[in-house]
């Protein structure tokens, strides 16, 4: 698997390599190929502002957004890259909301990330019972997470 992360904050406090690690156990909790490839970029409130007008038609800022490419399902050769897609996370949003839910940042962006991620693997709420579905998946995979760290 090969999963990249970018910031486009100057500087950068978060540990990028954090969210790779992260996102390496979710993608093979989740069983996806091998060959697959992720882009993770940390962005701020005005550029996720931009994304989410831009690509989903709503004004403001959201707190991640995932950008599918391939299909992870579709069978491709044993050599052949697959890439999954981009999640695009703002911390600065994830500030808020975790103090808002009552735990901490790193909490709350490895649930974004978590959320991302399972949108590129097909995961999907816009119906109450597929929400509820990806609501305990990714709950499942944090609990998983965090017992192996």
């Amino acid at each position: 698997m090969q999963i990249s992360t970018t910031s486009h904050r100057e500087p950068e406090p978060l540990d990028l390599t954090a969210f790779e690690r992260l996102a390496a156990f979710v993608l093979d909790r989740e069983e996806a190929p091998d060959q697959s490839e992720l882009s993770i970029a940390i962005v701020s409130i005005t550029e996720i502002s931009e994304l989410n007008t831009r690509f989903r038609g709503k004004e403001g800022p959201t707190d991640v957004l995932s950008f599918g490419c391939d299909d992870p399902c579709v069978a491709t050769g044993p050599e052949e890259p697959v890439m999954l897609g981009d999640v695009v996370i703002a911390p600065e949003i994830a500030e808020g909301q975790a103090a808002e839910y009552g735990h901490t940042v790193e909490q709350e962006l490895n649930l974004l990330l978590v959320h991302g991620v399972l949108h590129l693997l097909g995961y999907d709420h816009d119906a109450d019972e597929d929400a509820a579905a990806m609501q305990e998946r990714e709950r499942l995979l944090l609990q998983a997470w965090s017992a192996s760290s």
